[in-house]
């Protein structure tokens, strides 16, 4: 975030993950890469240092801040270095928010002190393999059966979905109902039938598990339901702005740090007896980003603010979502243009931040989703 948004105890903070990226993180991301996961002591330091406890109220082990700027600096910081492996903004953003605002107090004794702690990963369990942005299509359900729910489906496209210990999982338990239908389970990776597919083999994000799960006739207690059953669908539209804002600040931290990288081949890579950046179009081009990136910036870190004071609309959410991951892959793809040959050479930073960048316009919900929901606020 900008200097003028940001405290003193905020400045602190952010230098505490900066050292925590640079000394735990940064070093293990290509090996990561390699084994398609990060390891889960990076986890437990994470946990050590508060940067997985932000929301998490004192009493369950977290920081207990309700201050979204905190939660911003984490997520801008990780993109701004170019790291993709750990699944920190799923839990933080999403599972977290799940358990704060519709947990029950046992549920939340349960989870959020292990969460805190690096201990307990968890994960969403929304998309199937025929419902991605469309969720009404979702087809997992359960059904009740004397003191539990019986599960059955799959999910696919999961983030932390390998090393997920507990899953908020979207499941229908009225399909006659519609949106009235829907319920939100804590399905733990302990209870039998259910398993979990191989970590599929994406473009990007190579270092971040994303996994498939399977439910067959899962017995899940009454006491793992997640708020009241019928309105898990509006829990699902309810916590979507701050999922959208994430991506949107994993795009602003990753096209800074994108700019920065570039800045600095174009001043030390020479043609024709001179740096590149001193011929015109390369200058025109870096003043165009940074440029935006500065505009960019300014509209994020506006959002963030609002979402602090809970006035962050769905549509303005949208808006920051598809326009910041819209611009995220134009920049990533003129700052490899700028590099040149060695910009499609995987040693080179930009070649992995431009593979990464292009999952950004699709989950979420895709940008077109984005825009219809805009539209629809416009009375279209």
């Amino acid at each position: 975030m900008q200097k003028q948004y940001l405290e003193e105890e905020h400045l602190m903070f952010q230098e505490t993950v900066r050292e925590f990226i640079k000394k735990d993180v940064a070093p293990h991301e290509h090996q990561w890469e390699k084994d398609g996961q990060v390891s889960r002591e990076v986890w437990q330091q994470a946990g050590e240092l508060g940067i997985l406890g932000i929301d998490i109220p004192e009493e369950y082990g977290g920081l207990g801040l309700n201050d979204y700027r905190y939660n911003a600096i984490v997520m801008s910081e990780l993109a701004r270095a170019n790291i993709s492996g750990p699944g920190f903004t799923a839990q933080n953003e999403i599972v977290v928010p799940y358990l704060n605002h519709y947990g029950s107090a046992e549920q939340k004794a349960k989870f959020l002190p292990k969460m805190a702690a690096g201990e307990c990963i968890g994960s969403l369990a929304m998309s199937e393999p025929a419902a991605g942005s469309d969720l009404k299509g979702i087809r997992t359900t359960a059904i009740k059966k004397d003191d539990h729910y019986l599960v059955n489906g799959s999910k696919t496209f999961i983030t932390n979905g390998i090393m997920c210990d507990v899953a908020v999982t979207a499941v229908k338990t009225n399909p006659d109902l519609g949106s009235k239908g829907f319920a939100m389970l804590l399905m733990e990776s302990t209870f039998d039938g259910f398993t979990k597919g191989t970590n599929l083999d994406k473009i990007g994000l190579k270092a971040q598990d994303t996994g498939e799960l399977f439910f067959d006739n899962v017995k899940v207690p009454f006491d793992n339901l997640l708020g009241e059953d019928g309105r898990g669908f509006y829990y699902m539209m309810h916590n979507l702005p701050q999922e959208r804002l994430s991506i949107a600040i994993s795009a602003i931290g990753a096209m800074e740090g994108a700019l920065e990288w570039t800045v600095q081949y174009c001043q030390d890579r020479q043609a024709f007896g001179k740096p590149i950046g001193k011929f015109q179009n390369t200058r025109f081009k870096l003043a165009e980003m940074k440029t935006e990136i500065t505009i960019a910036r300014t509209f994020v870190d506006q959002c963030i603010m609002e979402l602090k004071e809970n006035q962050l609309t769905p549509e303005k959410a949208a808006m920051a979502k598809y326009w910041l991951s819209d611009l995220q892959c134009k920049v990533m793809d003129e700052c490899l243009q700028l590099h040149g040959g060695y910009g499609y050479m995987n040693e080179y930073a930009i070649a992995k931040a431009w593979r990464d960048a292009r999952v950004q316009r699709i989950y979420g919900g895709t940008n077109e989703i984005m825009k219809e929901i805009i539209g629809r606020s416009m009375g279209f």
